[in-house]
């Protein structure tokens, strides 16, 4: 059976698809599992993605960037990362050019600009975003690291986890409290880069899945931060990061929908292959019946993510539509990729085949980037107030 055609990528998409695809299986797919098991991808990587262009698209031309502000690039990145199952291995560069960089894009000044932008282009700066703490995860305003002003210094104390490029990371948008008084309107957003006296990053984080993206603690302790790397206004870190959370939780959805594609399209080459009792796996109505059940529900998922990237291209995808994407596309991934292991038998259950990295990766998928239970306070709250 076909997809239902998909209208919202022109020829010049394909074509960036087509080579962005190519890059991929040539430099990320045959060394993944390397990657994986040394828990990081090389530093090279990121210096190889800028090379060939894949490095702040939405970066204006003046910086050495793309100078396109048409997420459908980057929703093409995220499907073919996807699509290939090198979650692990590429989801640092969609976190670089979707979540941090526009943070940049839309709070630096013309200085920070000039400093910054090239080297997130070429490479040579790798972007994170701070905002989890031990004891703060969606709670975003409970955050408690604070950054007290002595003259032209921050001096900020304190600690955040899970922090994805944690390791690789040379400049940080970090949360903090300004104002610690103050609830949401004390936040604030400082940059934070490496070799700056006091901040230290602990191990990378020992995860179930993704093993290739680096993930750490940070810690500030007595961290001098120039006034200069002040991000926007002070006391508008909070507002910041809700303009930018439906970006994220969009790619995350639009993540979703490619690996649970992924995983039927492996599990259906499988079942062909794989016998049992002189037959095809393929052939059992019980197969059929649940391939087909996944079939049409990711194809329902894609249109209505295809659809949400037509309103953030224009401008108009809301943060309830952004959220309701999250919590349908990734509790579908995991349904997707379960039943999927399921239909492996135990070979399901081996890493070497690629829906069992699949199994893994997606756990986290309805987790971060706001949990499915905050998505669901989100869409709730835009029905019935509250």
């Amino acid at each position: 059976m076909e997809s239902i055609p998909r209208t919202l990528f022109t020829d010049e998409h394909d074509q960036f698809r087509s080579v962005f695809r190519s890059w991929l299986d040539n430099e990320v797919v045959p060394h993944h599992e390397q990657w994986e098991a040394a828990g990081i991808i090389p530093r090279e990587l990121w210096r190889e993605a800028g090379k060939h262009g894949f490095l702040g698209l939405t970066v204006p031309e003046e910086y050495g960037g793309g100078g396109t502000d048409d997420y459908r690039f980057a929703a093409i990145m995220t499907e073919e990362i996807g699509d290939t199952g090198v979650i692990g291995s590429g989801n640092g560069i969609t976190l670089h050019n979707d979540i941090v960089l526009p943070y940049f894009l839309s709070l630096c000044d013309d200085e920070q600009k000039r400093r910054f932008l090239p080297g997130m282009v070429n490479g040579e700066t790798v972007g994170a975003l701070a905002i989890t703490e031990p004891n703060t995860g969606s709670d975003v305003a409970g955050v408690r690291t604070t950054a007290v002003r002595h003259g032209d210094v921050y001096v900020v104390n304190g600690a955040k986890t899970f922090i994805s490029n944690g390791v690789h990371a040379d400049v940080v948008v970090t949360t903090v409290k300004t104002d610690p008084d103050a609830g949401h309107r004390g936040m604030s957003l400082v940059l934070i880069e490496r070799g700056m006296p006091g901040f230290e990053r602990g191990r990378n984080l020992d995860k179930m899945g993704m093993h290739a993206q680096d993930t750490a603690e940070l810690s500030f302790t007595d961290v001098e931060v120039p006034v200069d790397n002040l991000l926007g206004e002070e006391g508008r870190g909070f507002y910041a990061l809700m303009q930018n959370l439906a970006q994220e939780r969009l790619g995350i959805a639009v993540g979703a929908v490619a690996v649970a594609q992924a995983a039927i399209r492996w599990t259906i080459e499988y079942t062909r292959e794989r016998t049992a009792f002189g037959v095809p796996i393929a052939s059992f109505q019980n197969s059929k019946f649940v391939l087909a059940e996944l079939h049409t529900e990711t194809q329902a998922a894609q249109v209505y993510v295809d659809r949400c990237i037509e309103l953030h291209v224009d401008g108009s995808l809301s943060a309830e539509q952004a959220a309701a994407a999250k919590l349908w596309c990734t509790e579908l991934q995991n349904k997707v990729v379960d039943r999927c292991v399921q239909l492996h038998g135990g070979y399901g259950y081996m890493r070497e085949y690629p829906i069992a990295r699949a199994w893994a990766d997606s756990r986290i998928q309805t987790i971060y980037g706001g949990t499915t239970e905050i998505m669901k306070e989100i869409v709730g709250r835009s029905l019935v107030g509250g």
